[in-house]
């Protein structure tokens, strides 16, 4: 990767730090959510960066707070169990179901939330 690129790809890891604006921020991490079946995102699960967002929470919401370094909403989404880390026993469900996620990537992580029966 070139040295600019990687310049941007700092930037978009750290808007609150780089002066982005949160709309634009947003609607750039809006765009690049998207639905992936599960069996294409176990690779990431297998390095340990996939970390699930339960269904009560907005995706983008999640990663705006994580590309922002919000580690106190973090922390309370972690601690509560809203957020977390993909355990082998959910991998091997979502594995067996087929699953389609709503996936974002947020460096190093990808966020994985399940795509709800009204929106498929």
């Amino acid at each position: 990767m070139s040295e600019k690129n990687n310049s941007a790809a700092d930037a978009a890891s750290s808007p609150a730090d780089s002066g982005v604006n949160e709309a634009e921020e947003r609607a750039r991490i809006h765009a690049e959510t998207a639905k992936i079946a599960w069996q294409e995102l176990q690779r990431f699960f297998a390095q340990g960066l996939a970390i699930g967002v339960k269904p009560e929470l907005d995706l983008v919401d999640v990663a705006w707070e994580m590309s922002c370094d919000n580690k106190i909403q973090i922390e309370a989404w972690l601690e509560s169990g809203a957020v977390s880390q993909v355990s082998d026993a959910q991998a091997v469900e979502l594995f067996e179901a087929n699953a389609l996620m709503w996936c974002v990537v947020i460096r190093p992580w990808v966020l994985v939330q399940p795509v709800m029966a009204d929106e498929t």
